[in-house]
């Protein structure tokens, strides 16, 4: 019992070790693993895209035809054949889904309406010449059937799904149709194990529960077939390889992983023993795959996907995964490449085996092993003693393979390391192509799909992952759950729970320049001399630029010198400038020069800040004005963005500057902007001080005459106003001093006034009407301010207000003098009418006698 606590606490403590250290992994893993992509496309940036969205959801299972042109969708309760040019023209559709009777069957046995109770396909590939093969969860009763592709029309006749489907949607599955002969590996029924399987022809074939269970609580995500017979001196057999995620039989003091990855492999020409391991698998093997960082006790143990990239001989053959981890809390990702030719010298032995008083512990095996090999194929050798079939095979080599399924060696990457780690993404999906690049090399691209959504395309450079390029697939975040390659219209396919998307393989031609055509790495893509082009469409590539190894040369040097663009800046010293330099790539880092000299430190207080958006200027000083430019820099290669002359003044401009037109010189800005004469500032400022009093003057008496003529019109009857003071107020003025203004006309709506077209303005005795005044205009805001056309701003004195809410003007100038004519007969005059009238209301309507 003490024992059992320790190795608890011991897996306790391990994994919580494995937790901190991806926490405080460095930004930069080592042999730079955390690869980041080159160029981020967003949803509405995608250029070439065509989408299909049926009526169906999950649309999880892609056939690509390339022949015929069609791509077969399987989804839930639906079956597509789609135009592979273009997925988004017309389809056919094949609608399946599960009878009502049966969904009441599925929720009797408490299974969810919403996604566990339709028809999902699971299944679907091509059978023979003329019909295709699939098979769906049927509501939790798999059905099977076949499909006319040539009229795409379903089968009359339908057979049992139990023995080749998974009952639930969600179970890890994958089968294969070799020869006639269907080949699946799932959990099927949801009380049973979990089984690999061949179902047709006779002899079925499965793997083997008692008494060693061969596969434990397995989670399967692909399937392949590897013809290790073809150009065999031995006479070997096909293999069927298997990959999947199984809890691990490998416990030990100090392992914190429950799970672990696997590759199982069976020999297709299997049938199975005579008495020992009847119907049973006798060439079934299994090992483990390791995909862990270097230097570090740290295991991807979960596998999501799996691609087998054929060569163009056995051995060449190259796998392709992507691992997880089994902590659902923790996002991190690693793809790792393995050899074939590994994989086949570990089931070449030793084995490892589980004695019976040690438990679920395993050990390597160390005793005798039986001849012929066990799990080993028919070969010519077996053939020459006269065992043509594993029927034939010696019960003491059938007894071991039952006893020992699992190698004791395990499968590491080629490099011993990942080719990629990405700590924030969950991949799903994984599809290798072979493209031939100018250098007569022929590099693997790499389609990989995340849970979110995201396509990213890379390639493999001397053992490491350059990513080209990110896509942003769908709008709404969702898992890509296949993908399908077509050579022959050059576009990926891509499945998920809304729909189908198609894209290019490449899109070379939104690389504007010679630099950013070769810095892309695609081997797709080389640069002509005038554009950047796919050279698929290129017969003569003698001018054809590309450098997939190196990404940098061939371009000439004058291309780094082309200017995209220039920007002119003035502000006002202390304010803070962002000078912008947009990247188009995400591996570039900008670098800043001013007059053509680089800008060293960026320090707390060197005045300048680098972000990703541009260069920040900290209150702005006059020394800090001239030409600005920044660079990008790109493995080695510095191109130039933008330019920019920057102007920093300490004075506003004059307004009269601002009417006349100036004369631009970006190269060399006047100097004199920066520290301006105190002559010329006094002048400047006196100006502009005329000119505002010029404009408001004249702004008032438009006002004063707008307001009388409209009181004017509206009493037509009567030629004058008369609004008698208090003498009281003042005896050193006469009782009959009045201020008359003329009427500009007497004539008011086509009516002659016969009076003689004088005004009488005395405050304090205007008359109530019973019919309003129209409101006078609004007045100018209290904190008025005048905009350049260069961008400054330069508040003006406080010259229009209110006062006491009598809707007077006040017009006062703040250095003004006492003495001017100006400024008595405005202010004083309306000063001495506001003071009387703090004393006088006479009307019951003050802001009606205000007029």
């Amino acid at each position: 019992m003490r024992m059992s606590s320790n190795v608890t606490w011991l897996s306790c403590l391990q994994l919580l070790c494995a937790m901190s250290t991806l926490t405080a992994y460095p930004l930069t893993p080592p042999l730079d693993l955390d690869v980041t992509p080159r160029t981020t496309v967003l949803f509405n940036e995608l250029w070439g895209c065509s989408r299909f969205n049926g009526s169906a959801q999950n649309y999880s299972t892609l056939l690509l035809e390339e022949e015929p042109g069609l791509l077969y969708v399987g989804a839930r309760g639906a079956l597509y054949a789609l135009q592979a040019s273009n997925i988004s023209s017309f389809s056919d559709t094949i609608d399946w889904d599960a009878p009502e009777t049966q969904k009441k069957l599925c929720l009797n046995k408490g299974k969810d309406n919403k996604t566990e109770c339709f028809n999902h396909i699971r299944f679907l590939q091509r059978f023979n010449s003329t019909h295709l093969y699939t098979c769906g969860t049927h509501a939790f009763s798999p059905l099977c059937t076949y499909i006319d592709s040539r009229e795409f029309k379903m089968s009359s006749v339908f057979e049992e799904g139990r023995e080749r489907c998974p009952y639930d949607p969600a179970k890890g599955y994958t089968g294969l149709l070799i020869d006639g002969q269907m080949y699946t590996a799932s959990q099927y029924e949801f009380w049973s194990s979990p089984d690999i399987r061949r179902n047709s022809p006779i002899p079925t074939l499965r793997t083997e529960e008692a008494p060693t269970r061969w596969l434990y609580e397995a989670d399967f995500v692909e399937s392949a077939l590897v013809k290790e017979s073809a150009n065999s001196f031995v006479g070997d057999d096909d293999k069927i390889y298997f990959f999947f995620t199984e809890k691990s039989q490998e416990h030990s003091l100090y392992s914190s992983y429950s799970k672990v990855a696997r590759v199982a492999r069976v020999c297709k020409s299997d049938r199975g023993g005579r008495l020992t391991l009847q119907k049973k698998w006798t060439s079934f093997l299994k090992a483990r795959l390791v995909c862990s960082l270097p230097d570090y006790e740290f295991h991807f143990n979960v596998l999501r996907s799996m691609f087998v990239l054929e060569g163009p001989r056995t051995e060449d053959t190259m796998l392709y995964g992507i691992f997880g981890l089994e902590w659902k809390n923790v996002k991190a990702s690693a793809i790792c490449r393995y050899s074939i030719k590994d994989v086949q010298q570990v089931f070449e032995g030793p084995y490892m085996e589980n004695p019976e008083d040690s438990g679920t512990k395993v050990t390597e095996y160390t005793g005798k092993v039986p001849d012929p090999r066990p799990g080993s194929c028919i070969t010519d050798r077996l053939r020459e003693k006269g065992m043509n079939f594993s029927t034939d095979l010696p019960d003491d080599v059938l007894h071991f393979v039952r006893r020992h399924p699992l190698m004791s060696r395990q499968i590491l990457p080629l490099g011993q390391r990942p080719l990629l780690f990405r700590r924030t993404v969950d991949y799903t999906k994984i599809v290798v192509h072979k493209v031939p690049a100018l250098d007569g090399q022929t590099y693997h691209m790499l389609f990989i799909g995340t849970d979110e959504g995201w396509l990213q395309r890379a390639v493999e450079v001397k053992g490491q992952l350059h990513i080209i390029e990110e896509l942003q697939l769908f709008n709404e975040p969702q898992p890509v759950d296949s993908i399908v390659i077509s050579q022959k219209q050059m576009s990926v396919y891509v499945g998920s729970p809304s729909g189908v998307v198609q894209l290019p393989l490449s899109t070379c031609h939104k690389y504007a320049s010679c630099l950013d055509c070769v810095l892309a790495r695609d081997p797709f893509c080389a640069w002509d001399g005038a554009e950047c082009v796919e050279i698929t469409s290129h017969m003569d590539r003698s001018n054809l630029t590309q450098d997939i190894l190196n990404g940098k040369e061939g371009c000439v040097k004058s291309a780094a010198d082309d200017l995209e663009s220039h920007r002119v800046r003035s502000v006002m010293a202390g304010d803070d400038v962002l000078l912008q330099c947009e990247l188009s790539s995400n591996l570039a880092s900008p670098q800043w020069t001013r007059n053509k000299q680089q800008l060293q430190g960026y320090g707390l207080n060197s005045g300048y800040r680098i972000g990703t958006d541009g260069l920040l200027v900290i209150k702005s000083r006059p020394e800090q004005s001239g030409n600005y430019s920044c660079f990008a820099l790109e493995n080695g290669v510095r191109i130039h963005v933008v330019a920019y002359t920057l102007n920093v003044h300490l004075y506003p401009p004059s307004p009269l500057s601002t009417l006349q037109p100036q004369k631009s010189n970006n190269s060399n800005p006047d100097p004199g902007l920066h520290n301006p004469p105190q002559s010329q500032s006094m002048k400047n400022m006196e100006a502009m001080y005329i000119t505002l009093i010029t404009i408001l003057g004249g702004l008032c008496l438009v006002l004063t005459v707008v307001l009388l003529y409209i009181g004017f019109c509206v009493q037509s009857k009567r030629g004058k106003y008369s609004l008698r003071t208090a003498a009281q107020a003042d005896k050193t003025r006469k009782r009959n001093d009045r201020m008359e203004l003329k009427t500009i006309s007497s004539h008011c709506n086509g009516k002659t006034n016969t009076h003689d077209g004088l005004l009488q303005i005395v405050p304090g005795e205007a008359q109530v009407f019973n019919k309003e005044l129209p409101p006078a205009p609004p007045l100018p805001p209290a904190n008025y301010e005048l905009d350049y056309t260069n961008g400054f701003s330069s508040t003006l004195p406080n010259v229009l207000r209110k006062m006491n809410g009598n809707s007077y003007v006040l017009l006062r100038q703040t250095n003004g003098d006492p003495s001017s004519p100006l400024y008595y007969s405005f202010t004083e005059e309306l000063n001495e009418m506001l003071e009387k009238r703090k004393h006088t209301q006479l009307c019951s309507k003050p802001d009606e006698s205000s007029v």
